[in-house]
């Protein structure tokens, strides 16, 4: 009965004040202020969430110390262009695709993404790799500025197919990267072709999930551009 007397009272008090009695306020006055507090802490409770940031990522900081001196004689210098690659690999999406039950269909983590677009994640791998035996330079820079003893170097093009997570089961999935690799012999009267070669690396996961997919990836990124500096290195 107590209680419900000083409900009805918190009720008076709140949505009439006048008519309270200032023996009365006294009593109700802790009263209110919890009410206050419940009142704002419902209040907060009902704010909508902070939407989540996609968390980014990248392939880590590559070379982190001084290479060891090789005695190997460098490898002849070589330009490299732009890697091609299709409109979906442009942004910075982080695709996966489930091959138990719809491998065509490519899909992208929510809150997971590149730090910048794929093709510039494999030329940074390909720069270090290559960059360790040889002169890298850009296709399409002026002759006087890639002529190395008075020839224009080879170039590379590259074209990246396929970059993404490739799941065979629900708990289990590779890093999947397919390129198109295309060595042409600059001459006054145009390209010549030297070689072309497709390579398809896959690499496993540790774990189903993006960061498990990013792994994954960046080790298969690296065996490629492995793969990639031996067949030119069986170039003319």
């Amino acid at each position: 009965m107590k209680t419900a007397k000083m409900k009805a009272a918190m009720n008076t008090a709140l949505h009439h004040p006048q008519s309270l009695q200032p023996g009365h306020a006294r009593h109700l006055l802790p009263a209110l202020a919890l009410a206050a507090v419940a009142l704002a802490l419902g209040a907060c409770s009902a704010l909508p969430d902070k939407p989540m940031r996609p968390v980014m990522y990248d392939f880590g900081p590559g070379i982190t110390a001084p290479q060891a001196a090789t005695r190997a004689a460098p490898l002849p210098p070589l330009a490299l262009a732009d890697i091609e690659a299709p409109n979906a690999l442009d942004g910075s999406a982080m695709y996966y695709r489930l091959g138990y039950t719809d491998a065509q269909q490519l899909r992208a983590y929510a809150q997971a993404r590149w730090s910048m677009p794929p093709a510039q994640l494999v030329m940074l791998q390909l720069r270090q790799t290559l960059g360790q035996r040889r002169a890298l330079l850009v296709a399409g820079e002026g002759p006087a500025v890639n002529r190395l003893q008075g020839k224009l170097p080879n170039v590379l093009r590259l074209d990246l197919e396929e970059f993404s997570q490739l799941f065979d089961s629900p708990a289990s999935s590779t890093g999947l990267i397919r390129l198109r690799a295309t060595l042409v012999d600059v001459t006054p009267s145009g390209e010549k072709l030297l070689g072309q070669r497709s390579i398809v690396v896959q690499r496993p996961a540790p774990s189903a999930d993006a960061p498990g997919g990013v792994k994954a990836l960046a080790d298969a990124t690296a065996a490629a551009a492995d793969e990639i500096s031996q067949w030119l290195q069986q170039m003319p």
